[in-house]
């Protein structure tokens, strides 16, 4: 006759606790199976090649010579970018292309308010300004070059219909050649804002606008004391990615002017590509790579730790 021995209430524990233990094992490795193409992928294609960029910016190299002629240079690369005067031209246009950001949320905050209140036909005119930004920025870049082209272009065309004898020549002319291209990006970037900004319209309790409206109050004060506020993340969000993109700007430059006239529309991507694959200059360009992501990630924790003081969540 068997008897079955029991075991006591910590046995019984330690049981379950070890085959809980052995499920979320199997469940973890399950887990990472599925998601190591996505880990081996950013690994390979992003954190690599941040880190040799890092590397690099210390190292004299050019893109067509052997690994075995990489020179240690320290911090020289950095040191000749004090005194590299294109590379300081293009930082000043950086700084002033960021003027893009603020102007084209104004406006795009400007038309969601408008069509999400006053407007009829609302889904034409979110797809009528939705679609410079899904549309290419090469084809784009090439129909504004015919509009801005200095005797044949319809804009010029019109200035001198109107009298103005002698209109700007836009992206020909180093003065207004940066100009042209910010104005470009306003119109791209304001279809983009202006869907988020009608999402975030929507999202606001219609009770207080109802209230306001008990209270007497006016367009402006409904726009200042609950508009803005209530949408305050989503121009966190617009401001953050928009100054991002500002560093990226490359494609219009590419096509429009490519750095020039006189370097007026140089900017640091568009100066580190013609470094690395126009000059082969590897560890040149690599040390502006970094003073990019420096600069980036600045400007992002300083936006950060700012948006406590203006964005309501």
């Amino acid at each position: 006759m068997s008897t079955k021995t029991e075991l006591s209430p910590s046995s019984k524990m330690i049981q379950r606790k070890r085959k809980k233990s052995t499920i979320e094992k199997s469940e973890n490795l399950v887990g990472f199976f599925f998601v190591s193409p996505m880990i081996i992928g950013v690994s390979v294609l992003v954190l690599l090649p941040i880190f040799a960029t890092f590397i690099l910016s210390f190292a004299d190299w050019k893109f067509v010579a052997s690994i075995d002629q990489l020179k240690w240079v320290g911090f020289a690369n950095f040191k000749e970018l004090l005194s590299d005067d294109v590379f300081r031209k293009s930082l000043i246009n950086n700084a002033i292309f960021i003027f893009t950001v603020p102007i084209c949320m104004a406006i795009s905050l400007l038309l969601a308010v408008v069509i999400d209140k006053s407007v009829y036909m609302k889904s034409f005119f979110k797809v009528a300004f939705f679609m410079p930004y899904i549309s290419s920025v090469v084809a784009i870049a090439v129909v504004w070059q015919v509009l801005f082209h200095p005797s044949a272009g319809p804009i010029n065309q019109t200035l001198m219909s109107l009298g103005i004898d002698d209109p700007p020549k836009w992206i020909a002319d180093p003065n207004f050649a940066l100009l042209s291209v910010m104005l470009i990006q306003i119109w791209i970037s304001v279809g983009f804002n202006l869907i988020i900004y009608i999402a975030g319209l929507q999202s606001i309790p219609k009770e207080l606008y109802e209230a306001a409206d008990i209270d007497g109050a006016n367009a402006w004060v409904k726009f200042r004391h609950i508009t803005f506020p209530m949408i305050s993340p989503t121009s966190f969000f617009l401001l953050i990615t928009g100054i991002i993109s500002t560093f990226k700007v490359f494609d219009l430059i590419a096509v429009l002017t490519k750095g020039g006239p006189m370097h007026s529309t140089s900017m640091i991507v568009w100066h580190l590509y013609d470094t690395a694959f126009v000059n082969l200059d590897i560890g040149y360009a690599s040390s502006m790579a970094v003073i990019l992501f420096v600069i980036v990630f600045a400007i992002t924790i300083i936006q950060w730790f700012g948006q406590k003081k203006w964005v309501n969540y």
